[in-house]
């Protein structure tokens, strides 16, 4: 479909799964495209149970504790046994390509598909095509650790055919095409410029993960505007000491950070096993301050549509 954006979690368990959540894994769909997020143990399961496709083609690994990373082995494995041909790309912090090469290897055998890892600093464009870009951002774990942010370049400003065919007198056709991709056009003797026709560019739409951390200026930076921010939240409130001893965030303190970089939607995942059942508890802490439009503890299974920023103008 087109201009489809649509992210699936698959785990949103902190370091230990429950019988309700997978350990972390996100992927996101972008007009036939599949991104994954970390790949915790049983992701594979987690992508047929939850119908999202085996046909990723690129990983971002934000960190190389166990709960992000031990899905990967079974998942190259499984993609091999379905004849995989195409490239797959794995990226990783920096100085850690050796530990995700051992543990791929683990098996004894590497997959018979093209597989490169790319080791990725903060800041750095992981990936960079004409229509959006992956950059890395800094983030502030116990190890060595990144977040990503998905940035869409803007699009075209809106065609005003009413006014090209009413007042212009200009007929539906080439000239149409013309103007909307920045082109003037010769009409009843006169030059029409593009900008009388074409709205201003409008923005396309940004996706933030930032992976196991404590809150960052860098996350916020990443985060400005965002459509949609996945924070971890491991802790309610009343362990931000905790949280802050281990590498972690509150539910609070990510929607203090959203509401710092005006993000629109804010998902709440990593919850530790302490709050089974009690996912309700961390999302009431981040809703009593959150100033965006909405904030929520993301399930297992949960798939939401990320629409363009000026979805709902006419």
């Amino acid at each position: 479909m087109p201009d489809e954006m649509r992210v699936t979690f698959l785990g949103t368990s902190g370091a230990v799964p429950t019988t309700e959540r997978n350990p972390s894994a996100v992927l996101l769909r972008r007009e036939g495209e599949r991104f994954l997020f970390d790949c915790g143990e049983g992701t594979q399961r987690q992508m047929m149970r939850f119908s999202t496709g085996f046909d990723v083609s690129h990983i971002f690994v934000t960190h190389l504790h166990g709960d992000h990373v031990l899905g990967i082995p079974g998942l190259l494995q499984t993609l091999d046994f379905n004849d995989r041909t195409d490239p797959l790309a794995i990226h990783a912090p920096h100085g850690t390509r050796r530990q995700l090469e051992q543990l791929i290897e683990a098996t004894g055998e590497r997959p018979t598909y093209p597989l490169r890892i790319h080791q990725i600093r903060p800041g750095d464009t992981v990936l960079d095509t004409d229509e959006y870009t992956i950059e890395a951002f800094e983030t502030d774990h116990r190890t060595k650790s990144i977040g990503y942010v998905l940035v869409e370049n803007d699009r075209k400003g809106r065609f005003d055919r009413q006014k090209a065919e009413e007042e212009l007198g200009i007929s539906p056709g080439p000239k149409y095409s013309k103007l909307h991709a920045g082109e003037p056009v010769e009409h009843d003797g006169r030059t029409i410029q593009p900008e009388e026709v074409v709205g201003p560019p409008r923005p396309g739409r940004r996706v933030v993960y930032t992976g196991d951390t404590r809150p960052t200026a860098a996350a916020t930076e990443a985060s400005e505007d965002a459509d949609l921010l996945i924070h971890e939240a491991t802790f309610a409130e009343d362990r931000r000491d905790r949280a802050g001893q281990t590498g972690h965030t509150t539910a609070k303190q990510a929607a203090e950070l959203a509401n710092r970089a005006g993000a629109k939607r804010l998902a709440l995942t990593h919850l530790s096993t302490r709050y089974a059942g009690q996912g309700d508890r961390l999302e009431a802490e981040a809703s009593e301050i959150f100033e965006g439009e909405r904030v929520f503890v993301a399930e297992d299974g949960q798939a939401i549509d990320v629409p363009f920023p000026d979805a709902g103008e006419t």
